[in-house]
């Protein structure tokens, strides 16, 4: 039976990789409207350290799901998915292709699959556990997971904080591992046919450069202040879903006197790189994969013809 499911487009890839620039161009070529997909653009005022598209850019090709929390509030994946399908609907029901771009990918993830039965953020875990991570460290905390949840030990990278405080937040607040709770999930049928395209050099080295060169560019254009303007705020502190982004972490830290200005560029091209290199690890376990060299000057140009090619 032919699939009438209409048409979705997921353009991921790691960060630094270019993914606006192709998105902004499908959208002025083929029409295609967009939604991010980016844990850090949804907040207000975070601006230069989320890489966010500039007023231009957004004139030229508006982004969904851009500036929609004030930095204070929590936007969990089950957020994201509410929404998204909500932007996704609207522009199927006007006869447009949804192109999703973005590299969050417990997003994409989340949304594909469908929600959870796993329980919200409870804060006073989430202090205790921040309480033993600056006490042990990450490898403590991927310890203590591979204690009560080993298949979610097994899966989570020791150096990914975020994922390794959610597995031991649901399992405290739930007595059970995360891993058995996912197992316990019903698929959903995604109502859209997707097209999915990662865009990344096909060299390492290449990319580093590149996240190197723009870590250094967004100090140029005014991270620390913009940092600072937030850390004046009464209700943000640094351990805030928002203020965890990357950069925006070493920033504050960098404004507490915690290192020099060296140590901050050194701190905050690693934690870019680490950030890179998850999402390269997720990339290659999704499914139905095409892959685009961002390296390559013609990358757009076949970008644009596998999409055309595609029918999306």
């Amino acid at each position: 039976m032919a699939d009438t499911r209409p048409w979705a487009i997921f353009l991921m890839g790691p960060t630094a990789a270019g993914k606006t620039d192709a998105a902004i161009a499908l959208h002025e070529q083929l029409g295609h409207e967009l939604i991010s997909v980016d844990s850090a653009m949804v907040y207000q005022g975070m601006d230069v350290g989320s890489a966010k598209p500039s007023a231009a850019e957004l004139a030229r090709a508006p982004h969904r799901l851009i500036d929609i929390r004030d930095p204070a509030a929590p936007y969990s994946a089950a957020d994201f998915r509410e929404d998204a399908l909500r932007e996704m609907r609207q522009i199927s029901a006007a006869g447009r292709v949804p192109l999703l771009v973005g590299g969050t990918m417990l997003y994409y993830k989340r949304l594909v699959e469908g929600v959870d039965n796993l329980p919200g953020a409870d804060v006073a875990i989430r202090e205790r556990l921040e309480a033993q991570r600056q006490h042990e460290g990450l490898a403590g905390l991927h310890r203590t997971l591979a204690e009560v949840d080993p298949s979610s030990a097994a899966r989570i990278h020791p150096n990914d904080p975020q994922r390794l405080m959610r597995a031991l937040e649901v399992y405290y607040a739930s007595g059970r591992p995360m891993s058995e709770l996912w197992a316990e999930q019903q698929p959903e049928t995604f109502p859209w046919r997707v097209l999915s395209i990662a865009l990344a050099p096909n060299e390492r080295q290449v990319l580093h450069q590149r996240i190197a060169r723009r870590f250094e560019m967004m100090l140029a254009e005014g991270l620390i202040d913009e940092v600072a303007a937030l850390k004046k705020r009464s209700d943000l502190h640094i351990n805030l879903p928002s203020m965890k982004s990357v950069g925006y972490r070493q920033v504050w830290e960098y404004l507490d006197g915690a290192y020099d200005r060296d140590e901050l560029v050194a701190r905050g091209i690693i934690a870019t790189r680490q950030l890179a290199k998850r999402q390269l690890t997720w990339l290659r376990s999704w499914p139905s994969l095409t892959w685009v060299d961002s390296q390559q000057p013609d990358a757009l140009d076949k970008l644009l013809k596998f999409v055309r090619e595609s029918g999306a």
